[in-house]
């Protein structure tokens, strides 16, 4: 069997390039942001982004997924150096980004906040997501939860328009022999985070997952290697992957990692999928396998 393979990380924090924070700054969201990173700073670490993506491209996987929060405090200087960072790993067309809070922090809202990553959302230059993109046996549904919020709050929402575009969109036949995948920055699980950071409307979504289904969902936000699942059609069970800041040290309480997923079609339908952990250690030296496993076998429903 052909197998596809996607990798998927999130979170990298990118450091923030000089004049990211301005003057202006001090009177929004950024100024809690900045002073917060002060901290921040020791839990992201360059190098150690730059270890995990150097073992990512050695894997040479056909497709990367980014869950978000490329940068900290959402000002255009760092949306553009993100956009540099990006692409430098390859073609826009190999990676799907779904921006995250820090990359909606202040600032007006709206999709047209991230039109400088737009050859990463999808195949199309509309504004509105999900942003679709058909990848060999794939679907990927990208999603934008990504909203400004009042201080202290890191909570994300999608809005009806977006959930009944992505209705429709699990609903078009189109994608009905493929494996979907939704991609989003924050967790649709109950419970994965605390309620000042969580989906204001992931009952609602859970809702869209439950009636059309889908194989497989991928989130970041917690930095934290989360697995869990939501209800999909049937009585069935729809994987919940989340995945830890690729930036973050061993010694931290989550250490960075990658996620290797291997899509095969089954000789009889559906397909079957296998997950491959790839991150660092503590106590040792490097990015190295941390495990493997196999989500259970899907049928083409999800």
């Amino acid at each position: 069997m052909t197998t596809y393979r996607i990798a998927h990380l999130s979170d990298p924090h990118l450091p923030p390039p000089p004049g990211a924070f301005g003057w202006r700054d001090i009177f929004t969201k950024r100024l809690i942001s900045r002073i917060a990173w002060r901290r921040k700073r020791k839990v992201h670490r360059p190098e150690i982004l730059e270890a995990l993506v150097a073992d990512l491209k050695a894997a040479a996987p056909d497709h990367v997924v980014i869950s978000g929060d490329l940068t900290n405090f959402a000002s255009y200087t760092e949306i553009e150096a993100a956009r540099e960072w990006l692409s430098a790993l390859g073609s826009p067309a190999d990676f799907t980004v779904s921006p995250g809070n820090h990359d909606a922090l202040a600032g007006p809202g709206g999709p047209e906040r991230f039109a400088t990553w737009t050859p990463w959302l999808g195949d199309t230059g509309e504004a509105a997501f999900p942003r679709i993109r058909v990848r060999g046996p794939v679907a990927l549904f990208n999603l934008c939860s990504a909203t400004p919020t009042a201080p202290h709050l890191a909570t994300g929402r999608l809005g009806e328009d977006q959930l009944a575009r992505l209705d429709a969109a699990l609903a078009d036949p189109a994608h009905a022999d493929l494996f979907r995948i939704v991609v989003l920055h924050h967790p649709p699980t109950r419970g994965a985070v605390s309620r000042r950071k969580a989906l204001d409307d992931q009952e609602a979504l859970r809702a869209v997952l439950s009636r059309r289904g889908v194989h497989l969902v991928l989130h970041g936000h917690a930095h934290e290697a989360l697995v869990g699942s939501v209800p999909g059609p049937g009585g069935t069970a729809i994987p919940v992957l989340g995945a830890p800041s690729a930036s973050a040290p061993a010694s931290g309480h989550s250490p960075a990692r990658w996620h290797a997923i291997e899509i095969e079609r089954r000789p009889g339908g559906g397909f079957q999928a296998r997950i491959v952990v790839r991150g660092l250690r503590p106590g040792a030296a490097g990015v190295a396998e941390l495990g493997r496993y196999r989500l259970s076998d899907v049928d083409q429903r999800g």
